[in-house]
Order: structure tokens, then sequence, then C-alpha cells
């Protein structure tokens, strides 16, 4: 890695320290407003310096798109990978990687492994809306009723489990939503089961 200027040294020293406080990288403008800069294009320049220096990458569109690599999480922390929208309505395709969160590990039990972003409002009587994060316990077993994601023909959903002798149904939290059939002869799997939830303000 090539070394870092005194200003980059204390920008990558800032980025790290709000997403060991917060859980989240900062915004452009935060980073600006932090250095005096008076543009956050200023701030964009610093952070694609670090990046071509290796200690951190950018994600295009995204407003704290900073992702830190090799990063340690706190002891009493997790690094979650964040993964991109899981549908809260029908199921959609396999998620993107969008970076790593830093969390405490007490906000969630079971402890999760990943987050996934949801997209629709199929679960909104769960209290899980558009745009949350879901933190989510990998495991292929969940109890009847459970919220879980599932994987159907290939595609992911977000709903509760609900097991029948002779079938399974995902069952949304919007009378606007239908439920959905696991087909006989489908490819159906659990993927892992909700355990809590992020939402910005």
């Amino acid at each position: 890695m090539t070394a870092l200027t005194a200003r980059q040294q204390a920008i990558l020293d800032f980025v790290t320290a709000q997403v060991a406080r917060h859980g989240l990288p900062p915004t452009l403008a935060e980073i600006a407003r932090e250095f005096g800069f008076s543009q956050p294009r200023s701030a964009q320049a610093h952070l694609q310096a670090l990046e071509a220096k290796g200690v951190l990458s950018l994600l295009p569109g995204k407003s704290r798109g900073i992702v830190l690599r090799d990063a340690p999480a706190p002891a009493n922390g997790l690094a979650l990978p964040v993964l991109g929208r899981v549908a809260a309505g029908e199921p959609i395709g396999d998620a993107e990687f969008e970076g790593h969160l830093l969390l405490d590990r007490a906000l969630f039990f079971p402890r999760p492994d990943y987050l996934l972003r949801v997209k629709g409002d199929s679960m909104r009587d769960d209290g899980i809306f558009d745009g949350d994060l879901i933190a989510v316990h990998r495991t292929p077993d969940a109890q009847d009723n459970q919220i879980v994601v599932a994987r159907l023909d290939g595609e992911l959903t977000v709903k509760r489990l609900k097991r029948r002798r002779d079938r399974i149904t995902l069952l949304p939290r919007n009378p606007e939503h239908a439920p959905i059939e696991v087909p006989a002869g489908s490819v159906f799997a659990i993927e892992g089961v909700y355990c809590g939830l992020l939402r910005r303000g």
C-alpha cells in the first residue's frame, strides 16, 4: 500500500471512527464539513485518492458508499455484510453486496450473519418497511409463523412461514398482497430467519 499523506490519513481516521461509532460511514457533506472543504467534491477527490491507494472502496450512487478494507470490528461489535434489496412483495433475484456495517452485537438475537435491504411493503404490519435493513441469521430451519428469508425457484423473498402437512405458504403482513403458495416440485429453501432491523432516521 502506498503511504498516505497527513490529510488522507486524517480523513481515513475520521471515516473509520464514524463507522465504529455509528455503524455507517459519513457522507461527502459530513467529511467536507469536518475538514473545512467548501464543496463535497473536494472530499470525493480525497476519497478517490484513498481508493487508489487500496485502503477503501467507493460504491457509485450511494450517499454513504464508503467500504473500509480490512477494518477490524470492535470487540463488542459485528461487521455484517450488507446485501442489496430483498423483496417484501414478490421474490426478486439474488441480492448484490453493498459493503459492511459495524454494529453492536447486543442489538440482535440470534446473532445475524448479514443484512438485507427490503424492497416493498408486504411486511408493513410486522413493522418492516421499504428500504429497511433486516438482520438475518443464516439457517435452513425455521418454526411455523417465523419471519424468514426464503429462496423460491432461485429468487429471494421475506415472509412469514406457514407450514401444513401437505404444503408451505409464505404469508405477507399486508392485506393488499396475496400469500405465496410454494408449488409442489419447486426449488424451495429457507435461507435464514429474521432477527431485527435497522432504519435510517
